[in-house]
């Protein structure tokens, strides 16, 4: 691989789980060696960055990685709109939205927030239940994590979850595809990738 991938995230809860998953995903990854994490402040901070970004980005081989949450929007025009964004550089970019909000990825994965909350487990494996076959459906998957488990913070879980959830045994489409492009990115030379 040459050059550091470059993550552009909504914001600071991203940065807390892939500081803890990304060294899990791709072994020997060091956090400011292969790989920063740029968090902003909110959807429209990200969106105003990311062409000011990609154009003043100086260091060879730098390929960017943009995360940004769903939030019930049509992905497809989304994800055009961020390309959009990335048209006028030779920069290799990976766009990925994360359905609904990162905390879906947590809901797909009910053993480890069990783990993670050993108090809350029975309250969360009934949550994940209702919400089995499309994890990623649920609308406001932060406001249903509070609401089992009252002691639930965004970044603290962040962390927590980053250091635990498996990037093979997952129900979430969106942590999936997430985790196969960041793969083969890693992976790959040259071109844009989207």
């Amino acid at each position: 691989m040459s050059g550091r991938v470059v993550f552009l995230l909504e914001e600071p809860s991203m940065k807390a789980f892939l500081s803890a998953f990304l060294p899990r995903l791709i072994p020997g990854w060091r956090e400011g060696e292969h790989f920063l994490l740029v968090p902003h402040e909110g959807k429209s901070d990200l969106e105003k960055s990311i062409p000011r970004k990609l154009k003043a980005w100086r260091e060879p081989g730098t390929r960017f990685v943009i995360v940004r949450d769903n939030d019930r929007a049509d992905c497809a025009a989304l994800k055009a709109r961020l390309l959009g964004l990335c048209q006028n550089t030779p920069r290799r970019v990976l766009v990925r939205l994360v359905c609904q909000e990162l905390e879906a990825w947590y809901l797909a994965q009910p053993n480890a927030l069990a783990d993670a909350y050993p108090a809350r487990a029975k309250a969360i494996t009934n949550l994940a239940n209702r919400h089995r076959d499309d994890p990623d459906g649920c609308p406001k998957p932060s406001r249903e994590l509070t609401r089992v488990i009252p002691e639930f913070q965004k970044h603290s879980a962040a962390r927590q979850l980053g250091q635990r959830l498996d990037p093979n045994d997952t129900r979430s489409a969106s942590f999936r595809v997430f985790v196969t492009g960041v793969q083969q990115l890693v992976a790959s030379k040259g071109g844009v990738f989207q």
